[in-house]
């Protein structure tokens, strides 16, 4: 199994172990906001502990940590332009597969300008971007995050991740890769089936959001249970779980 959207920084040293012995065998960790981002030094510090220590935490504990590099649109500093012009830097890194987490919270000017920023980075450098949509506002703000996508990039290289059923129909027609973020107070593991149920195992991957908001690391694991009791086959299970994730990735 591959979680394919977790915070590791946030999380402690034995959820690693809790992940890997109940089958995930990968994960990606994404760059957010776990500090008030100030100034650029701190997202920089941010990105390094990613790269130079929490993938050194999960595999102690037999799991294969990638990594997305990126200006989540809650860690916006003053002098970004700072974070920008060294982010790709950061990208060349072996253990990095995407952009991200990127997208917007409110929809703000600022926020619009540094996602297009860096969907049109990651057009040029032919990375995936791995892109948020908020809890408030959900649907308006998506809509915006769509039409920016589809006029700075392939969406075939983009994931819109935390997709629930408020949008999932605004989301399935856009040819983007669509993560199920199965986490509490975002989605129940139910809620996860009846979304694959309706439209099909094609178009999406599973992945947690562990992170300081209340979170389940296990929640991959537990939502793959759930689907196999609803009685799909192990091919559609197989697709969900793991390898719509590997294949978009390249893992």
């Amino acid at each position: 199994m591959i979680d394919a959207h977790v915070h590791a920084d946030t999380r402690p040293y034995e959820d690693f172990e809790k992940m890997a012995v109940a089958g995930i065998e990968t994960a990606v960790t994404c760059a957010h906001d776990p500090l008030r981002m100030s100034v650029s030094d701190v997202v920089f510090d941010h990105w390094n502990r990613i790269l130079n220590n929490d993938i050194k935490r999960a595999a102690e504990n037999g799991l294969k940590l990638y990594a997305a590099l990126g200006i989540h649109p809650r860690s916006i500093s003053e002098d970004f332009e700072r974070a920008l012009e060294k982010l790709p830097s950061f990208l060349e890194n072996d253990s990095v597969v995407a952009i991200g987490e990127i997208g917007l919270e409110t929809a703000s000017e600022s926020e619009k300008n540094i996602f297009k920023e860096q969907l049109q980075l990651a057009e040029t450098l032919k990375m995936k971007a791995i892109v948020h949509t908020p809890r408030s506002n959900k649907k308006e703000i998506t809509w915006i995050t769509t039409s920016i996508i589809e006029e700075n990039i392939d969406p075939k290289m983009v994931v819109i991740d935390h997709v629930d059923c408020t949008i999932v129909n605004d989301v399935i027609d856009v040819g983007a890769m669509l993560g199920l973020t199965v986490q509490p107070k975002k989605m129940t593991p139910d809620e996860a089936v009846s979304i694959l149920d309706e439209y099909g195992f094609n178009k999406f991957y599973l992945d947690s959001d562990m992170s300081s908001s209340p979170s389940d690391p296990l929640s991959v694991p537990k939502t793959v249970h759930r689907i196999k009791l609803a009685g799909f086959n192990e091919k559609d299970i197989r697709k969900v779980s793991n390898d719509n994730a590997a294949k978009f990735f390249e893992l």
